[in-house]
């Protein structure tokens, strides 16, 4: 295994994928076995294009998730589990959905938006919703 882990890291993904499937045709291997290297070998093949690691060793850049993780983790977890706080999955990707949101300068859009797929929810009446103050204002500066 530990040649296996060289050769990945090595760039030679191929290799392993080939290694792989030969010990799952051996005699000695068995069933359950076979279906492990199978779904493994299916990993590697589906995620060739991004199993480049001597080129990601190369330029410095980290291959595990554990510094990802690190990094991202602290700051997640201390947005979304405050003491008492629950979250569904849906309700706490909708608020990383709209931190993302803000933080790459796209909020006043998108309030806008909402706010049109909300009057056109509520009072689908074909008539466009009337502009807020803030619209209005800009519109009198411009």
């Amino acid at each position: 295994m530990h040649a296996d882990l060289e050769a990945l890291l090595s760039g030679e993904t191929d290799a392993v994928i080939a290694a792989l499937e030969a010990e799952a045709h051996e005699p000695t291997c068995t069933t359950t076995q076979r279906q492990v290297v199978g779904r493994t070998v299916g990993s590697y093949q589906r995620n060739r294009p991004y199993r480049r690691y001597d080129e990601y060793l190369a330029r410095g850049w980290p291959i595990g998730t554990g510094v990802i993780e690190g990094a991202c983790g602290p700051r997640v977890n201390d947005r979304m589990e405050p003491s008492g706080l629950r979250w569904t999955t849906a309700g706490a990707q909708a608020g990383l959905d709209r931190r993302a949101v803000r933080l790459n300068g796209h909020w006043d859009a998108s309030w806008q938006f909402h706010r049109r797929q909300q009057h056109q929810r509520l009072y689908d009446t074909g008539a466009s919703m009337p502009e807020t103050s803030d619209v209005q204002a800009l519109k009198l500066v411009a």
